[in-house]
């Protein structure tokens, strides 16, 4: 029934409560603050409740206009490794569900909690309900197995079939997207159903919290405990521990205590102070032996999928090693081992406090601590100071990775936010770009491609207040859909700087084919198929599709001053995108 509008000579449809209505109420009752939304012919229901909420002034999330699906996830993605705080994003059917690339993977492997949300193609053709099939499309977009594209990549998949316990069913996926592992989850409904009619439906949504976070049995801290106290050469290695901010507090307090030195394995979080004494760098991809781990009789990992490469640099054989994590089995990993005195599945900041707690009580030969800081101490002085030897550019004048990183250091403050997806100069990051505070440097903690520019979009919506710095390869700024990014960038005032470590080539296929052929025939003809000269105007880009600064550098003299020019540029409200070329290498 329509009732007609005759000041305005248009039908207004009566208003009636929907799902999509009772959708909407939810996430505003879990508090989403954000929608990334990438609209479809499957969405109808929800565009007029989002009109319908927008009109009579109700409370609601923030929809924001994702011109690609990968963009809106790794948005999400990035908001959510901020503040720990899972968001919507909202796609169509198949299509857009295919869309979303290697997003869902980067949230699934870096246990990102996110609620994915898509349409599917009417489930009537003959307007047996509302909502039937009108369009040439919702035939071809017809799949038998909807859900199977992302269920390798999700905790939870399920279609919404009806409305009447739909706020039930969003509740357990957002239980299950919160609760470690966090991760991702995906449902998906029919047009008919996001537009029945259901009655209100309100909810106690203390009774639809995570689990709770776990512990170490008693004894089993006095196990660990004891061995740290015992070791001659103990060492923590982790990855993404600091994700929980509070960690990092009870991490710097054991290593502290005990002088036991922290290794970052291809961290996704800012761990432990990189120029805390104890700090003894990082290991990802090099082939080199990494002394500190050769040498150690015991090991504590925290929060960390692949702590070493075992055919770059492993333990020795008789060291024993202890391994808390959130997934310690990695159970959607088919080969992976390593193996160890015994597999904790605990919260790292809960179980940290347990062996701090433990220590306070017990005797401790502060002669070998006070002789171990030191020697380790001693180590990191060392190390930074080879690392330095590295930062100034070459004779010829150009820009190597190192000098760009440095002038990076030099031109941000502790405070600034640094997104990094850099790749084959992931340690060179790391190493030149030293991070103090938790909660100012992220990597997508995965491997698909591409992650920069949402991330970064997602970091600025989460930190207004902030300076967001992306770092990323000239290859993964490509595969960031840069065009969507910063017409986002633009259109919903959040703008970041961008550098891009342009060698004009894939440098990872290459050190790839270099690492298992070091002598074969590509190396012999200099052939690699991964170069990209003549390079793309990357920063024009970004400033046709957003009006963001945009300036590309290939001479060390003027790099700073432009890096400090930039900075001004987006404290001012508008993105700035600088495209470096640096040496390959």
């Amino acid at each position: 029934m329509k009732l007609q509008n005759t000041n305005k000579n248009i039908s207004v449809e009566k208003r009636v409560y929907t799902t999509a209505d009772q959708m909407l109420e939810a996430f505003q009752e879990m508090g989403v603050s954000y929608i990334f939304a990438n609209l479809g012919s499957d969405h109808p229901a929800l565009i007029e409740s989002f009109a319908r909420f927008q009109q009579e002034g109700r409370e609601m999330p923030e929809v924001l206009i994702c011109q690609h699906e990968m963009v809106a996830l790794s948005a999400a993605h990035g908001y959510a490794q901020l503040t720990g705080e899972p968001q919507v994003v909202l796609i169509h059917v198949d299509c857009g569900t295919q869309n979303l690339g290697g997003a869902v993977h980067n949230a699934a492997r870096g246990r990102i909690p996110v609620l994915i949300f898509a349409g599917t193609s009417p489930a009537t053709q003959e307007g047996e309900l509302m909502g039937s099939r009108n369009e040439y499309i919702h035939w071809i977009q017809d799949v038998s197995d909807q859900r199977g594209i992302v269920r390798e990549y999700t905790k939870y998949t399920n279609e919404i079939r009806t409305g009447k316990n739909v706020k039930q069913l969003l509740q357990r996926s957002m239980q299950l997207a919160t609760s470690d592992p966090k991760g991702p989850v995906y449902l998906m409904a029919a047009r008919e159903v996001l537009e029945e009619k259901v009655e209100e439906v309100t909810l106690d949504l203390s009774k639809w919290g995570a689990l709770s976070p776990s512990a170490i049995p008693p004894n089993r801290i006095a196990e660990i405990g004891s061995e740290l106290l015992q070791a001659e050469n103990p060492l923590i290695v982790t990855t993404y521990l600091g994700r929980n901010h509070e960690s990092v507090e009870e991490l710097i307090k054991l290593a502290e205590r005990l002088a036991i030195p922290v290794l970052e394995s291809a961290p996704s979080y800012m761990n432990f102070p990189s120029e805390h004494p104890l700090h003894v760098g990082y290991v990802w991809n090099e082939p080199v032996q990494d002394e500190q781990l050769a040498n150690a009789d015991l090991i504590l990992v925290l929060d960390s999928d692949v702590p070493w490469i075992p055919l770059n640099n492993k333990p020795q054989e008789n060291c024993k090693i202890y391994y808390v994590d959130v997934d310690p089995l990695k159970e959607k990993t088919p080969l992976w081992y390593i193996p160890s005195e015994s597999y904790f599945k605990a919260d790292t900041h809960i179980v940290l406090q347990q062996i701090n707690e433990f220590l306070t009580h017990q005797t401790i030969n502060e002669k070998l601590v006070t002789s171990r800081y030191n020697k380790v101490s001693d180590y990191h002085s060392k190390q930074r100071i080879d690392w330095a030897a590295l930062e100034a550019p070459t004779t010829e004048g150009s820009i190597t990775p190192e000098f760009l990183t440095t002038c990076i250091r030099e031109v941000v403050d502790s405070e600034t936010i640094i997104m990094s997806e850099t790749i084959t100069n992931f340690s060179t990051v790391n190493k030149h770009l030293p991070r103090e505070k938790p909660g100012t440097y992220f990597s997508m903690g995965a491997s698909s491609l591409g992650w920069n520019g949402g991330a970064s979009i997602g970091a600025k919506l989460a930190s207004p207040d902030k300076l967001v710095v992306s770092l990323s390869g000239d290859g993964c700024y490509i595969f960031s859909n840069p065009t969507p990014v910063h017409w986002m960038s633009r259109k919903y005032n959040v703008p970041f700087l961008t550098v891009i470590y342009n060698n004009e080539q894939w440098n990872a296929p290459k050190f790839s084919a270099l690492g298992v052929h070091p002598n074969g025939v590509a190396n012999e003809i200099g052939e690699f198929w991964t170069k990209f000269g003549p390079s793309s105007d990357l920063a024009k880009v970004a400033e046709a599709a957003g009006g963001a600064y945009a300036v590309t550098i290939t001479s060390p003299d003027i790099l700073k001053q432009e890096l400090k020019k930039a900075i001004e540029v987006v404290k001012g409200g508008r993105s700035a995108v600088i495209d470096v070329r640096v040496t390959g290498r």
